[in-house]
Formats: structure tokens, C-alpha cells, sequence
């Protein structure tokens, strides 16, 4: 079998890898991937995750059995019709349904039309109606870009005047419309599903750490960290997010002729009034799939495989232990990221997944984007993992990077 996963970061890094497991797989390969993935074998192809034609002229050319898209960006730009409409099989939404991350408002819409539960709203098109709202509401407050923001386009805002800044950022630029949210406190936490003709076939949660700083300090990020599964969680709060979050979303859309396939990720936050729903996103996560996929023990392939052909899947989870992940960042993320940093030597034995990096011409790794690494481990608790994993992440050389020293201090409070 060959597979052809898009994308370049490292998420995808952590998909080809799994990939790689299977007995089934001969070759993986990742448009446009990453220098650093040529470590694990896996085969790089230099077309954008945003040229449709030439990813379906390269799939049909070295007969690809099974593609998978890793980021949003594709998803919305219709690389999963493009590969359909030649007949090619891929794993993940349609342009269409996509729409529930690529549009805030329309993910609002749905969450209010069938029942899901999520903060109280209000969408404006325009500045002055905007600041009128915030005016009347006051702060705490959260305000959220409508569209594609690379999980950075949201502001938490406890003052007025942070507030203001960010919808003046928003209307500034191209986005033309904002969503405003009450602010919702309690504990954050992503919940995937593989989906496909309304079954759903949920994994282990994980949590994800947002901001850039030590302590939840600091703007907000694609993510600098995360661990799987949660352990002071407990399943009964899994299943009340399946069951008025996940299913309700999935049946909706269907009912809405617009049935969603691939992986559906729900961002909730456990409130005192119950589960609510943050966001969603048509796509894994990145870091939380670093953390999440290593836990699979079972073919990743054959399951892909077997959802899309309406099939019962076999989906075998580590039932103990956690895996945790640290993001190595680029001095500067996520305002200015300061490249070109030369990477440290990373020892074999470590499992590391690449994102934001290339080669200069010593065929060296340097830094190329915010994100550059993420560092993994997998253990027994959170607390001898973190041990473990910072002892050694701290004896490498990150000159010009930069890490959260509290991945996972959540649950060891």
C-alpha cells in the first residue's frame, strides 16, 4: 500500500510515522513535507498542500491506495473534492463540510440550530456594531476571528482596552467578520473522532496548552504542548461530550446535506454547567496528534481503510500510562519567529516530530517557522514523563528556540 499524507508539519510527521507501522505500507509519502521527516524514511514531495491539480496528477501517478490531509488550509481549498472527483480515495472532509472550522459563524449556526451546548454569541460584520456589543457585555469576553487563523486568531480579553485592540486587529485586516463569545471558565480539553457516514469512532482525549509562556501566560499559539490521555477527567465527562457535542454535530450536518467524513476534533471546556464546546476543527490537531496517534496500537492504515468502506474498524488504545508532548518553538513565535536557528543533534532513541524546519546548505536543520520541533515521551504518569522528557530536552542545545517548562502540570496539581 502507498499513502500519501498532505501536509508539512508536525502533525503530518506524526501520521506518516504511523503509517509507517503498518505491515500493509510500502512507501508514505508527504506533500509537501518537511527536511526533517527524511530522518524516519518517509518520502518528501515538493507540491503545496494548496496545488489540488498536482497533488491529484501525482496520486494517480504512483497509484496512491489511501491519501490523508493533515491541515485546514487544503481542507478549504477543496483538495478532498478535487481527489474525489478522479475517483482517488482520501480521507477527510469536503470543502463544504470543512466549513465547521473555516467559519466560526457557521460552526455557531449549527452548535445553536441542534441543540450543541457552547458560549452565548453575537457575529458582526463591522467595527462600530462590534464595539457597541463589547460596550454593553463588558469583559471577561473572547473574540474570534471568523475565519482560517492557524489556531492564533482568538483573543481571551479581561480588559476593555485588549478587547478594542483586537477587533480593530480583525477588521484591519482581511477578515471581515467576528465572532464575540462570553468567556467560559473551567477545564479546556480536544476530543477526536474518526467519522463517516454519521458513525463515529471517538480517541483518547487530550489537552493542549494555547499560550505561549510558562503558567498559561503570554498570547495565544497553535499550541506548545500537550499529553494524552487526561487523567482527571473522568469518562463520564468523555461521554457527555460524545453524546451532546459530537453526535449532535454529525447528525446535524447530515440533516443539513452536508455529511461530514475524516477527523473531527471538538474543542470543550468542562464548565459548572457541563461540557461546552470551544470550537471545532475538520482536521487532527497539532500538537494533540503527537500525543494522541502513539497511543494507537492497532493499524492506522486498515482503519482508514476500513471506515471509508462502511466497515467496522479495529481501533486498539494504550489503556494505560500517558504520552506527553513538548513544542520547541522559534524566539519571536507567534508574533515574529526568529529563523534560521541551527537545531540541536537529537539522539536517535528520542521520538521527535518535526514541523517549521529545512536544511542549509552543511545539510543541517535550521529553523524555518514558529513552531520547530516537538519532543515526546511516553510513560508510566504525567509526573515521572514530565521528569523524563524535560531532563532531556533540557540537556540539548535549543539556541534561538524556545519551550514551556509546565506541559502537563495541570494534572499533577
Amino acid at each position: 500500500m502507498k499513502i500519501l499524507v498532505i501536509g508539512s508539519g508536525g502533525r503530518e510527521h506524526a501520521l506518516a510515522k504511523k503509517f509507517m507501522e503498518s505491515p500493509q505500507v510500502e512507501k508514505v509519502f508527504v506533500a509537501p513535507g518537511n527536511s526533517g521527516m527524511k530522518k524516519d524514511g518517509i518520502q518528501i514531495v515538493g507540491i503545496s498542500e494548496l496545488s489540488n491539480d498536482e497533488l491529484v496528477e501525482f496520486a494517480q501517478k504512483e497509484n496512491i491506495d489511501l491519501s490523508f490531509v493533515g491541515p485546514e488550509t487544503a481542507l478549504m481549498n477543496g483538495v478532498v473534492d478535487a481527489f474525489e472527483e478522479k475517483n482517488l480515495i482520501i480521507f477527510g472532509p469536503r470543502k463544504k463540510a470543512a466549513e465547521l472550522e473555516g467559519s466560526k459563524d457557521f460552526a455557531k449556526s449549527i452548535m445553536k440550530k441542534y441543540g450543541v451546548p457552547t458560549a452565548d454569541y453575537a457575529t458582526f460584520d463591522s467595527l462600530e456594531p462590534a464595539l457597541s456589543h463589547l460596550k454593553q457585555h463588558g469583559v471577561p469576553i473572547v473574540i474570534k476571528a471568523d475565519g482560517l487563523a492557524a489556531g492564533k486568531g482568538v483573543t481571551v480579553a479581561f480588559d476593555i482596552a485588549s478587547a478594542q485592540a483586537a477587533l480593530a486587529d480583525i477588521f484591519s485586516g482581511s477578515q471581515g467578520k467576528v465572532v464575540i463569545e462570553e468567556f467560559l471558565d473551567g477545564e479546556e480539553f480536544s476530543l477526536f473522532s474518526f467519522v463517516h457516514q454519521g458513525k463515529i469512532y471517538p480517541m483518547p482525549i487530550a489537552q493542549d496548552h494555547k499560550r505561549a509562556f510558562d503558567g498559561d501566560k503570554g498570547p495565544n499559539t497553535g499550541g506548545m504542548g500537550a499529553y494524552s490521555p487526561v487523567p482527571h477527567l473522568p469518562k463520564e465527562v468523555i461521554n457527555e461530550a460524545l453524546e451532546k457535542v459530537v453526535k449532535p454535530t454529525v447528525a446535524g450536518l447530515i440533516n443539513e446535506g452536508n455529511s461530514f467524513t475524516g477527523v473531527l476534533y471538538a474543542g470543550l471546556i468542562l464548565t459548572a454547567d457541563g461540557v461546552k464546546t470551544i470550537e471545532f476543527n475538520a482536521r487532527f490537531g497539532d500538537p494533540e496528534t503527537q500525543v494522541v496517534l502513539p497511543r494507537l496500537k492497532s493499524d492506522l492504515a486498515q482503519a482508514i481503510i476500513d471506515i471509508l468502506a462502511g466497515d467496522v474498524p479495529t481501533l486498539e488504545w494504550l489503556e494505560t500510562g500517558v504520552t506527553l508532548g513538548v513544542v520547541v518553538a522559534s524566539e519571536g513565535y507567534p508574533a515574529q519567529a526568529k529563523t534560521g536557528s541551527i537545531l540541536p543533534d537529537i539522539p536517535k532513541e528520542l521520538n521527535v516530530y518535526y514541523a517549521g524546519v529545512t536544511e542549509n546548505e552543511a545539510n543541517q536543520l535550521v529553523s524555518s517557522g514558529g513552531r520547530v520541533y516537538l519532543l515526546s515521551e511516553s510513560g508510566k504518569d504525567i509526573a515521572s514523563t514530565q521528569k523524563s522528557l524535560y531532563d532531556k530536552l533540557d540537556k540539548l542545545d535549543n539556541q534561538g528556540l524556545f519551550y514551556r517548562h509546565d506541559i502537563g502540570s495541570k494534572a499533577v496539581k
